[in-house]
């Protein structure tokens, strides 16, 4: 397998899988991307995806791979300069989706979907979620340009520290790289948001499931953090207001949602995922990518929530309010989130 793995983008309807330099494509969240093409995987599934109804047309299986059946521990690497109140943020979410004490609908509603898929023990995805240990990389170690290949390097710094290293779990740990505004990443805004994947023993030492997740608010907020930034080829679309007061930080939210609900369903490409083989896996987010409430589908969010100074989220963390797009429920074959009207 080649050490570079490609990302496919997603947009409305259609998805775009693009595979550059091995036989496998990790996921990444969709966005408002101007220019796409259908493929053979659209023909399958273009009828199914971003639909809020039930489909008899999704075929998502269980490839016999593992799944994070044991508590899971997610290790942030912050890359590059962040401030506390976007920390505080993400790690506000990240510790919302075990919170039995949320408000309804709450960020571990939504996580309930996500526990429905089993190993093929029967076991099913962990209930708990917890922040573990984190990194800083505040002087860009790697410089503010990266490639696919350089976040493995990012992360093989970060374990292998000479002072308190990322501990190392490749049954329960996720180890979530977020890059700050100021840093491109290979086909960020142009691609992908977000992508997830596992690191090469041969770079890092271990295989380990892994995401990256870039902030947007100085290269593409009207992409990555869409609908809280509407890009220029949308006119006299309104951007609606971020329940954070952090364009790109909420935009991120939703796609850290994404990723860690893929991970934990199909960390090593060969769990959860629909499509005729693992080169163009469909995994559990893919099928609801821009659904955030009932009715969503086409161009349309579904029905959100809209707070008393008139901010949009549709789901409630333990202090703070959250928009993430909701997941495939494979048991009755249709996207769900916790703000659902037939609940």
């Amino acid at each position: 397998m080649s050490p570079v793995p490609p990302v496919p983008a997603l947009f409305t309807v259609t998805t775009i899988l693009v595979i550059l330099f091995t036989d496998v494509a990790p996921a990444s969240c969709w966005r408002p991307w101007h220019h796409s093409e259908p493929n053979s995987s659209d023909l399958l599934y273009g009828a199914s995806k971003k639909y809020e109804g039930s489909s008899e047309f999704v075929r998502l299986r269980y490839h016999m791979g593992p799944v994070l059946t044991e508590n899971i521990t997610i290790h942030p690497i912050w890359y590059g300069t962040w401030e506390r109140s976007q920390k505080k943020i993400i790690r506000e979410f990240i510790n919302s989706i075990s919170a039995v004490d949320s408000k309804q609908p709450s960020v571990s509603g939504w996580w309930k979907t996500v526990q429905l898929y089993t190993d093929q023990t029967g076991a099913n995805i962990s209930r708990t979620v917890r922040l573990g240990m984190e990194k800083n990389d505040r002087f860009y170690s790697h410089g503010k340009a990266l490639t696919r290949l350089s976040i493995q390097y990012v992360i093989k710094s970060a374990v292998t520290a000479s002072f308190k290293p990322l501990p190392t779990n490749p049954k329960s740990g996720l180890y979530l790289l977020l890059t700050a505004a100021d840093v491109y990443v290979q086909d960020f805004c142009g691609q992908v948001c977000g992508f997830h994947y596992f690191t090469f023993p041969s770079i890092v030492g271990y295989t380990l499931p892994y995401a990256w997740v870039g902030n947007s608010a100085k290269q593409c907020p009207g992409v990555c953090a869409y609908p809280f930034a509407v890009p220029p080829y949308m006119p006299g679309l309104k951007p609606l207001k971020s329940p954070n007061g952090d364009v790109g930080v909420d935009g991120m939210i939703s796609v850290i949602g994404h990723e860690v609900a893929e991970l934990a369903t199909n960390p090593l490409v060969n769990a959860w995922y629909a499509g005729p083989d693992p080169s163009f896996p469909v995994e559990i987010a893919d099928l609801c990518e821009g659904i955030y409430g009932t009715g969503g589908g086409g161009s349309y969010t579904g029905q959100m929530i809209e707070d008393h100074d008139g901010a949009t989220y549709n789901m409630n963390g333990i202090r703070r309010k959250y928009l993430v797009q909701w997941v495939w429920n494979h048991l009755v074959s249709y996207c769900t989130g916790p703000n659902a009207l037939d609940q």
